[in-house]
């Protein structure tokens, strides 16, 4: 259970409940039609009301509709109940998931920040509505996924709730209809006997970190930010004692979430193969190579100078390493070596088999 300061995003399991009007904002997409559905609810009409949800959506919102260099992501669709004021609805959130996963759209992404409450034996979630009851708590994630199993469609669903990880969970009396189809992901904020933190400043615990990881935080070098990369980045952010987030897939491919710039061009990838014919290859440095060469008494050479540069670029994301020196600048004063990391040999691969 989640402890001061972090109250949690629950109600007690006995209730079976836990984590307005609807404002939308929306993008166009350009290589693929891709919907996601954002919902923050605070406003609760027979639970406690929460503090974060409103801000959570309202922050994740334009991270899921733009890309970093500005270019359409996400059709993005909110739904949100700021306490006291808003209010979503189960019949609502329903309706918006029919839409969300009608045909018609190449991916769907679900993200839900509320009250959750746990199923019997840890297994399903709710996700609690502003009119939940005793008997009608919201939308049985089971709901969802009869949704989700209906589509055609990749989907991706991020849970910011208490118990969210019992989402997807099969106990022995469901069909097969309850397992993750095939193009399916899931990254939850805690376990299913977990709760959800929110923070003092009024953000979930989760979320906040979800926010720095789809700002960058969680992007490959190529600058690509998955699921996978997600729970990655997420995974690291809680210690041993904290909510521990959950992923589950069931997929061949991962699906980009949102597309940061690459750390290191693209064009300088393609090189890799130019300068290590070999992935194991050495490349040899001289003092040519470095452009505050004063000391050495040598002209300048834009050549070598202006890969040295771009060799730099990759030593800084862990691509090249220098050989018999510390320091890629004392490799090529000292007439030394560099070479391609492990994951610069992986990078090596795919610019050598034109997949980059």
């Amino acid at each position: 259970m989640a402890t001061a300061p972090n109250p949690p995003r629950w109600v007690p399991r006995p209730a079976r409940t836990g984590r307005g009007p609807t404002s939308g904002t929306s993008s166009t997409g350009s290589e693929m039609l891709r919907r996601a559905l954002v919902v923050g609810i605070d406003n609760y009409l027979s639970v406690s009301n929460l503090t974060g949800c409103v801000n959570d959506a309202t922050a994740l919102a334009p991270l899921l509709a733009r890309n970093e260099d500005d270019s359409p992501n996400f059709a993005v669709q909110t739904l949100t109940a700021p306490a006291d004021e808003g209010f979503v609805g189960r019949d609502q959130f329903l309706e918006a998931l029919d839409d969300l996963f009608s045909p018609g759209a190449d991916m769907s992404l679900l993200y839900f920040a509320g009250h959750g409450a746990s199923g019997e034996g840890g297994h399903d979630v709710t996700l609690i509505t502003s009119d939940s009851t005793s008997q009608t708590p919201g939308v049985f994630f089971t709901e969802v996924q009869q949704r989700i199993n209906g589509c055609s469609h990749e989907v991706a669903v991020i849970l910011d709730c208490c118990f969210a990880g019992g989402a997807g969970g099969v106990p022995a009396a469901l069909t097969a209809g309850a397992v993750l189809r095939q193009g399916v992901s899931m990254l939850t904020a805690s376990r299913a006997d977990q709760t959800s933190a929110e923070t003092p400043d009024g953000r979930g615990l989760f979320s906040s970190y979800l926010e720095g990881a789809l700002d960058g935080g969680a992007a490959d070098v190529l600058g690509h930010v998955t699921v996978a990369g997600l729970y990655a980045y997420l995974s690291e952010a809680f210690g041993a004692w904290d909510q521990r987030p959950m992923f589950k897939a069931h997929v061949d491919r991962l699906q980009d979430i949102r597309r940061c710039d690459p750390f290191v061009p693209l064009e300088t990838l393609r090189m890799l193969p130019g300068w290590f014919s070999a992935a194991r290859d050495l490349y040899a440095l001289d003092p040519t190579y470095e452009p505050d060469k004063r000391e050495s008494g040598l002209p300048p050479h834009p050549e070598h100078e202006a890969i040295f540069k771009r060799l730099q670029k990759c030593a800084s994301a862990k691509l090249v390493e220098p050989v018999g020196a510390e320091h890629m600048y004392y490799a090529a004063m000292n007439s030394k070596w560099c070479q391609l990391t492990p994951l610069g040999r992986h990078y090596h691969h795919l610019a050598s088999g034109g997949r980059i």
